[in-house]
């Protein structure tokens, strides 16, 4: 079962990375850049201080926590331990597969952090705004973030599910965590 899914996970990101165009290249590099989004971060950081004043200290926190919390397992739980070779540096797909400027990333590539990473502040921030349309915007956008990993060669489907699928999970926790601190403490004051 486990080999049909692997080959059929092949399948897919062969499928998937073929479909590209010059003009995709550019966005595509650019939206798995983690760094273009600081402005994203920062208007969500000034909103919750403006909505939530002095409990947005446990909001950001939780959120900052949570990325480290997603991005450190993804490698040291994840990666270290499964040690699935990303497509790029897989001998067997080496010579099909289309990169974006020549960047492969690191060796291993189950999970992807990116998607942990996205899918965790796209739905602990949700969770905290409470608004749908933000929460389709941020899973939309978290989505196309995950996606770029597999347009550019660096990650299997299956990293970016799984990934998405711990951040998603991540998140949850952490709200609810958040959540009990802000009661316990409302209690205490």
């Amino acid at each position: 079962m486990i080999d049909y899914l692997i080959r059929l996970d092949i399948r897919i990101f062969e499928l998937l990375n073929s479909i590209n165009s010059p003009f995709f290249d550019v966005i595509m590099y650019y939206v798995s850049n983690r760094f273009i989004w600081i402005p994203l971060y920062l208007f969500f950081i000034i909103f919750f201080i403006v909505k939530y004043k002095t409990r947005s200290i446990y909001i950001i926190l939780t959120i900052i926590l949570l990325i480290i919390f997603t991005d450190q397992l993804s490698v040291h739980l994840f990666k270290n331990i499964f040690e699935r070779l990303r497509p790029c540096h897989n001998p067997m797909l080496a010579d099909k597969i289309h990169l974006v400027n020549n960047y492969c990333g690191g060796k291993y590539g189950f999970v992807s952090s990116h998607a942990a990473n996205s899918f965790a502040f796209a739905i602990i921030t949700s969770l905290f705004l409470k608004n749908r349309i933000v929460f389709w915007i941020l899973l939309i956008w978290a989505s196309i973030i995950s996606y770029s990993r597999i347009y550019l060669g660096l990650h299997f489907p299956l990293d970016v599910s799984v990934g998405a699928l711990f951040g998603i999970f991540s998140a949850i926790l952490f709200y609810k965590i958040c959540n009990l601190i802000i009661r316990r403490n409302n209690k205490d004051n």
